[in-house]
């Protein structure tokens, strides 16, 4: 999963479900991504376990079937949201991520935990998702939050922990969510639990569904590479059809082909390099602006503190030579009389 070519097996699932939802799991590593996909499927499909370099490599999907016959594609991505990464691997993972959901994307899973402060990258990641697909993406977003096990053992919910706990730039994504969230608990042994946590997340993917109008999300990259795909799928029909050529030559014709839909995928990682490298250098642009404001405000706060004390100060002295004034005028009567 995540390669770059398609064989024929392949091809023939991504044709026979188009009505599949397809989610996509983001987040910062060591936030449960693996983990929480594992939960959605019922089965241990991604490898996760605590680590801080984290344990997901490349863009992998796998996909369950529920009881009432609804397929869900789960997508589970490494560490797109952790700045240590550079431009180039989160390109060609992103690319990845698009080849295996040519259908198009049904909702943006981004995974937070209660276990761990929201940080600027994970801000500056979700910029960078809005500036590579554009600002439709977060009306496909859904956030999950992973802990549920700590917030139980507090006497917890959910709202407690963010009334409690969210910073300003999170309350902002959760309003672009149109507070769509949801807290899962990927420890619970309880079958009972894990269903219920499992069918709120579906049925919030069920409402980002209907308020797309029934659409996923998809762009011209999707549409750029489900092309591509197409062609080199009829190709290959074509060939194994044509009569006269050896089978050396029919496999020289074949490694032709996916040579031409590689140089494709190459060209649009590029491409999406290019887009990410200019939204982190804006960023990048941003936060120094942002900074240099602060630390501006914090030297004007400073000056006008300065000021202030300098104007108490002065008050203090007047009054102080006011109250010394009326003195001597108070001896200079004593002294007349």
């Amino acid at each position: 999963m995540g390669g770059s070519s398609i064989d024929d097996d392949d091809w023939e699932l991504t044709v026979s479900t188009n009505e599949a939802r397809t989610v996509v799991l983001v987040g910062r590593t060591g936030n449960g991504k693996s983990a929480t996909g594992n939960s959605i499927l019922g089965r241990k499909a991604f490898k996760s376990r605590a680590s801080s370099s984290g344990i997901t490599s490349t863009c992998e999907l796998q996909r369950t079937v529920l009881r009432d016959g609804q397929i869900v594609n789960v997508i589970d991505t490494p560490g797109l949201f952790d700045f240590a990464v550079g431009s180039d691997f989160v390109g060609k993972e992103i690319v990845k991520c698009i080849d295996l959901a040519k259908e198009g994307i049904h909702a943006i899973l981004v995974v937070f935990s209660v276990r761990t402060r929201f940080s600027q990258e994970e801000q500056a990641a979700l910029r960078n998702l809005q500036t590579l697909f554009g600002n439709k993406i977060v009306d496909y977003m859904i956030a999950v939050f992973t802990g549920g096990d700590e917030l139980e053992d507090n006497d917890e919910t959910l709202d407690d922990y963010l009334g409690r706990e969210c910073p300003e730039p999170l309350k902002e994504i959760l309003v672009l969510c149109k507070n769509r969230y949801v807290l899962f608990d990927n420890k619970t042994k309880d079958e009972r639990k894990q269903s219920e946590q499992v069918q709120q997340l579906l049925s919030l993917v069920n409402k980002v569904i209907a308020q797309n109008g029934g659409k996923p999300y998809m762009d011209e990259l999707f549409t750029e590479l489900k092309k591509g795909a197409m062609k080199l799928h009829n190709q290959q029909i074509e060939v194994e059809s044509l009569k006269g050529y050896s089978k050396s030559e029919i496999k020289e014709l074949k490694e032709q082909m996916h040579r031409t839909y590689d140089e494709q995928l190459k060209r649009i990682t590029e491409m999406v390099e290019t887009k990410l490298k200019e939204a982190t250098t804006r960023l990048e642009q941003q936060l120094a602006e942002e900074q240099a404001a602060r630390l501006k405000a914090e030297e004007n706060a400073f000056l006008a503190q300065i000021r202030s004390d300098d104007e108490i100060r002065k008050l203090r002295e007047n009054l102080e030579m006011a109250k010394e004034e009326l003195r001597k005028r108070g001896e200079n009567r004593c002294a007349i009389l």
